[in-house]
C-alpha cells in the first residue's frame, strides 16, 4: 500500500473505524518494526491531533526504552512499575489517565501533557511494547479510545516477530 492516509470527518468512533483498516494495510507488506511503528505514530497523531504519540519497547526485565514517536522530545527510559507506562507494563492493562497531574508517580516529560492513555502490546503473553498517547486536553480519552487502541495493539502484535 502507498503511504497515504484518508482521514474522515466525524466523531472519534468513526475515525477509528476508518483508520484501523488503513493501518493494517499500511504495515501488512512492511517487515521493519521501526518503520511500521513510526507510521502508526504519525497516523494516530495526524488523525486525532494528539499532543504526543509513540511507543516504548521493553529493553530489559526492568526498563523500557523510547521507540518511534511523533511529538516533542520524550523520556528515554522508564523503570518497570514507574509512571503510567511502567505501571501498564507491570499490570499488562490499558490505563486511562484523565488528569496526569493527579496520577500518583506520573513522569512528566512535558507540562503540555494533560491526559494520557497507555496500551500494552503483548506477544506470546509478554508485553513487548507500549503505545503511549498524550493529549494537551484534560479527560481526552474514553472507552472508545481504549477499545480501538486495544484492537490496534492486536494488529501490531500480529506483525511482530517472536
Amino acid at each position: 500500500m502507498a503511504e497515504k492516509l484518508n482521514i474522515v470527518i466525524g466523531d472519534r468512533d468513526k475515525r477509528y473505524q476508518e483508520l484501523l483498516p488503513q493501518l493494517k494495510a499500511l504495515i501488512s507488506d512492511e517487515l521493519n518494526e521501526v518503520a511500521n511503528l513510526a507510521n502508526i505514530s504519525a497516523a494516530l497523531r495526524q488523525t486525532f491531533k494528539f499532543f504526543w504519540v509513540g511507543f516504548y519497547k521493553v529493553d530489559s526485565d526492568t526498563e523500557l526504552v523510547l521507540g518511534p514517536f511523533q511529538g516533542d522530545i520524550a523520556c528515554t527510559r522508564i523503570i518497570r512499575g514507574s509512571g503510567v507506562c511502567g505501571t501498564s507494563w507491570q499490570t499488562k492493562q490499558t490505563i486511562i489517565v484523565p488528569d496526569v497531574d493527579k496520577y500518583p508517580g506520573h513522569i512528566s516529560c512535558s507540562v503540555m501533557s494533560k491526559s494520557e492513555i497507555v496500551v500494552p502490546i503483548l506477544k506470546s503473553g509478554k508485553v513487548r511494547l507500549l503505545l503511549d498517547i498524550d493529549s494537551n486536553r484534560l479527560d481526552d480519552f474514553s472507552e472508545i479510545d481504549k477499545k480501538y487502541l486495544e484492537e490496534l495493539a492486536v494488529i501490531i502484535s500480529n506483525s511482530l516477530c517472536d
